[in-house]
């Protein structure tokens, strides 16, 4: 049984908060099938690298129940590929996938299906749950960079939401909190889905954070006149260089962090690290649909005809990343080196 603000799952039906939504409706979506968890994950009802990777677990899960009666190795690579063709950048998805797969193959020649189910199940909550103490030890990790009085710009939404539970760089900044540290956060709306303004600003101001909104085109100028101490972001994939994909406007972020003179921390699990791609270019970027450009809550905004490029990630150099902060510690440029002793 798993149950937290992200997702619950009782073994039977996956219920996501439907991330669209919020923050003016919480309201949860039921899957009972793989289909349902499949198009969860490509229409971005669930989201975040971590919870992305969770779900699909649960969604592999729910696919092994749907072909109980011809629990076939074919079965369930065709489950496995239904998942993975959802969103292309964030390795997690795939890790988690890889994981489960490898599992039913360990037990594909047991004649009791139940058990085999019961494994299956057993292990997406293992993911799960270990998600969720990954996060934390992360937040204790990165904490420890921060002053006891620190402000921070944050980009798109990397608590709570994105994973099963706590968050990847805001649970950096709950960690802090959570150690009497008094911290200010400056969130980026994050154009185009506006994952900021909506999700990353509802969860601090749940969690009693300090927080002001700012537009994406503002962050230069808070950074020159405000007392800024660090940028923390999270990560949909790590090359083995060091090299980061994450949200759409953080290689921009980067690179402002580093004239102004402002740390800028990734803070991801060991599991977003992608060893087999070893630098940025070789990350594929997803491309999503341009209205969520052209228009806001179905209004539309640009004028008919129009152009767009919509990349929704973009990479961020390895050398401008001060620290990758890791459940197994905090690693330091050069990353080809620091990654690889904790990626095993």
């Amino acid at each position: 049984m798993i149950s937290t603000v992200t997702m619950k799952w009782n073994g039977n039906f996956l219920e996501l908060i439907d991330q669209r939504k919020l923050p003016s409706v919480e309201e949860y979506v039921r899957c009972t099938n793989s289909d349902c968890v499949a198009q969860a994950i490509k229409d971005m009802i669930v989201r975040g690298a971590p919870a992305i990777g969770a779900s699909a677990a649960f969604g592999y899960v729910l696919g092994a129940v749907e072909n109980k009666e011809h629990l076939t190795i074919e079965a369930m690579e065709r489950v496995k590929e239904k998942l993975a063709s959802t969103r292309p950048t964030a390795v997690n998805l795939f890790w988690a996938l890889e994981r489960m797969h490898s599992k039913f193959l360990s037990e594909v020649d047991n004649e009791e299906r139940e058990d085999v189910l019961r494994i299956l199940n057993e292990e997406a909550e293992r993911i799960a749950n270990e998600d969720v103490e990954v996060n934390k030890q992360m937040g204790m990790y990165g904490q420890e960079l921060l002053p006891k009085s620190s402000t921070v710009i944050t980009h798109c939404n990397a608590g709570a939401l994105a994973t099963v539970d706590y968050g990847t760089a805001l649970g950096v900044i709950r960690a802090a909190v959570e150690r009497g540290k008094t911290v200010h956060a400056y969130v980026d709306e994050t154009r185009p889905y506006l994952q900021g303004a909506r999700l990353t600003a509802w969860e601090l101001l749940k969690l009693g954070v300090d927080t002001t909104l700012i537009c994406d085109n503002m962050a230069g100028w808070v950074m020159k006149t405000r007392k800024v101490d660090a940028v923390i972001v999270g990560a949909d994939r790590i090359a083995a260089n060091g090299d980061t994909a994450n949200k759409i406007g953080t290689y921009s972020l980067a690179l402002l962090a580093k004239k102004h003179g402002v740390k800028f921390y990734v803070v991801a699990p060991v599991s977003t690290i992608d060893t087999d791609i070893s630098n940025g270019i070789d990350i594929p970027i997803e491309e999503r649909s341009h209205t969520e450009v052209t228009e806001i809550h179905g209004f539309r905004i640009a004028p008919d005809g129009v152009g767009v490029y919509n990349p929704a990630f973009d990479v961020t150099d390895a050398k401008l990343i001060d620290a990758i902060i890791t459940e197994r510690g905090v690693l330091k440029y050069p990353y080809v080196e620091s990654i690889a002793k904790v990626v095993k």
